[in-house]
């Protein structure tokens, strides 16, 4: 049966830890209690705000909203041949949780994604993606809750319009649908291996790594992140606050020209992505703090709150180091983090 709180605090359901609160909010585990829900957004005539892991989401506010919760759950193999398994898993199953269940099966194809915070519905609503993997390669389809009419429609690969960081989920369909179940279409042996993206393979030669498998780029990704990026447990963050830009070469040699060691990935004809972080560090942000807001000292593409910031102190942090790597370097950087 749904239940419904009033004036409820998000403070530990977002991973920036802003003390911010929802004039209702509504954990839903079954479709039943999807539809409840709706209807009490229509008998109360007030907006629905969907909020999954809360690790890609900074509140610069108080959300005068109906705030739904998914925590729908399930793993199950929907199809399987000789090379290939079809995994279904409900949107509120933990992300980094569901690579580990699928690692120990071993079925492979997100092994580089693992340790990503959030939940599985917001892997093709941001087409999640670390070290050469994005989860357009794995994606097969998904179900989603039209939020108008409260009926059930499947999204193929095609009709989610995958970008970098983007889907149809973030631009025309943004805040239409609720992600109910995620399929994504994994080997089960012949693994396609990626090792070459960041720094995987000095990772698996640090661990006498021969051989590599499923498991160990897995361990070796999870190494690296905890390296570099703060547990937001204990500060708080909401991972890579800004997409790496993609630019013309044109940009990238101007950049060459006084900078040697841009760090920089072939992105499609006459185009590269360079790295943010690498950006920001090199404008010397690293390690900038004012207040409780601040940059990571160990990762310049975090943005962090050490304690009690405010979500715009972190917002106008962000405006700032936009407007300073524009002046720097002609490069215009792109939030990734979703602000409200």
């Amino acid at each position: 049966m749904m239940n419904i709180i009033e004036a409820a605090s998000l403070k530990k359901l977002n991973t920036f830890g802003m003390d911010v609160s929802a004039d209702y909010l509504s954990e839903v585990n079954s479709p039943e209690e999807i539809q409840q829900v709706l209807e009490f957004r229509d008998k109360k005539n007030i907006p629905l705000f969907i909020l999954g892991g809360g690790s890609n989401i900074l509140f610069s506010r108080n959300i005068h909203e109906l705030v739904l919760l998914n925590r729908l759950k399930g793993i199950e193999i929907v199809d399987e041949n000789s090379n290939h398994v079809w995994v279904q898993a409900s949107a509120g199953e933990n992300w980094h949780q569901f690579v580990q269940y699928c690692i120990n099966n071993d079925w492979g194809g997100i092994e580089n994604l693992s340790l990503i915070p959030g939940n599985v519905g917001a892997s093709p609503m941001q087409n999640i993606g670390a070290y050469g993997v994005e989860i357009k390669d794995v994606f097969h389809s998904l179900e989603a809750v039209n939020l108008s009419d409260g009926k059930t429609k499947e999204f193929s690969a095609k009709e989610c319009s995958f970008g970098y960081r983007e889907s149809v989920f973030k631009q025309e369909e943004k805040g239409k649908w609720l992600i109910t179940k995620v399929n994504y279409k994994l080997t089960k042996d012949n693994h396609i291996l990626k090792t070459g993206y960041g720094a995987i393979t000095s990772e698996l030669e640090a661990m006498n790594v021969k051989k590599p498998s499923i498991q160990s780029i897995s361990e070796a990704v999870i190494r690296i992140r905890r390296s570099k990026l703060p547990n937001p447990e204990e500060i708080g963050n909401a991972g890579s606050f800004f997409k790496n830009p993609v630019v013309d070469i044109s940009v990238m040699q101007q950049i060459q020209s006084q900078y040697a060691d841009v760090v920089n990935y072939p992105a499609g004809e006459n185009q590269v992505k360079l790295a943010a972080g690498w950006l920001i560090e090199k404008a010397g942000w690293k390690g900038y703090r004012k207040g409780d807001a601040g940059v990571h000292k160990n990762q310049a593409l975090v943005l962090v709150n050490y304690g009690h910031s405010a979500g715009n102190e972190i917002s106008d942090l962000a405006d700032q180091i936009i407007e300073d790597i524009e002046n720097k370097f002609g490069v215009k950087l792109e939030k990734e983090v979703n602000i409200y």
